[in-house]
């Protein structure tokens, strides 16, 4: 049997490993002695630069000018600043993945049922208006079996789970007429009162709107970031999904070598607050602008801090700012 010589550095001792029949060199036999090592290299001995060994099938093949011959193979192993960033970027990998898979089984799309129609609205006019949205599966205007006229609610159907969010976080004017789309038999809203929003502490002054927003988009779509003025250390994130958006809460996230905090954006008054994951009852009085499926305040009421354009005194409290 050939045995060939290998060190761990340049001006290292070697150890010689036995070469198969094939003339090749076993990666596992190498890592047998040499744990972590990845590859094999040699100086040319004319132009004294380094010079790789081909890997493949987990077999090292010979130089092809000169064989194994007496030279003296040096081990490439990872550096370790190279595997920190590769552990890293696993781990970012992981949690993104994480983020993905808790709502993975939510993202399906259900039967909405479409509240207040007008008597006139057809089933073809309750497609037309929602196809904006996107592809409209089914699109069902209710009738009274007697008379066939419309009770005055409907249902729909969407193909795409973003589509059917996007309805759910708005009123719709059908016919002239303002009409709720929500999710049936949630137990009173319950479904629809999960947050979109949450909120972030431990901001610094240099975090901009657009760092905030690069940063979380890697979770889920970002609608909306506010950081309120003057500056106060915290900030708000608006996602499309609430489902995102409750699976970062209570975690620690590094923006900008900055660890800042995720948690819920209810109000320290809020008993929803001192649950864990999706809120038990209903919240009166919520911010309208914190999720497409919480309470409605009374149009023409008061809606507390709004995280577009500007902050209110703080959360509505309900018609006449709690006056």
């Amino acid at each position: 049997m050939s045995y060939v010589g290998v060190a761990d550095e340049e001006a290292g001792e070697p150890i010689e490993i036995p070469i198969e029949e094939d003339g090749t060199v076993l990666l596992s036999t190498l890592t047998a002695q040499f744990p972590g090592a990845c590859g094999l290299k040699f100086r040319n001995p004319e132009t004294r630069a380094w010079r790789g060994l081909r890997l493949a099938d987990g077999r090292f093949f010979p130089p092809a000018d000169t064989g194994w011959g007496n030279l003296t193979f040096v081990t490439v192993i990872p550096k370790l600043d190279n595997v920190e960033k590769i552990r890293k970027s696993e781990d970012l990998g992981d949690l993104t993945s994480s983020a993905r898979s808790k709502r993975s089984e939510k993202n399906k799309c259900s039967d909405l049922i479409v509240l207040g129609l007008p008597w006139k609205t057809t089933e073809q006019e309750l497609r037309e208006y929602f196809e904006p949205f996107g592809e409209v599966l089914m699109a069902q205007v209710k009738k009274d079996i007697k008379t066939g006229q419309s009770k005055g609610f409907g249902f729909i159907r969407f193909s795409n789970y973003e589509s059917q969010m996007r309805v759910l976080a708005q009123r719709h004017m059908i016919d002239g007429r303002w009409c709720d789309v929500k999710i049936p038999n949630s137990k009173e809203g319950q479904i629809q009162q999960v947050p979109c929003k949450v909120f972030v502490g431990r901001c610094t002054e240099d975090m901009n709107a657009d760092d905030l927003k690069e940063y979380f988009s890697k979770f889920g779509e970002v609608t909306d970031v506010f950081i309120p003025k003057p500056f106060r250390a915290f900030s708000f994130i608006t996602f499309l999904d609430p489902e995102v958006a409750q699976s970062l809460c209570g975690e620690d996230h590094i923006v900008k070598g900055v660890s800042v905090h995720v948690s819920n954006a209810a109000p320290k008054t809020d008993p929803t607050r001192q649950h864990s994951g999706f809120p038990r009852g209903p919240a009166p009085g919520r911010d309208k602008g914190q999720s497409p499926f919480g309470p409605q305040p009374p149009y023409g009421s008061a809606a507390g801090m709004g995280v577009g354009g500007g902050g209110g005194g703080g959360w509505n409290t309900g018609p006449g700012g709690g006056q």
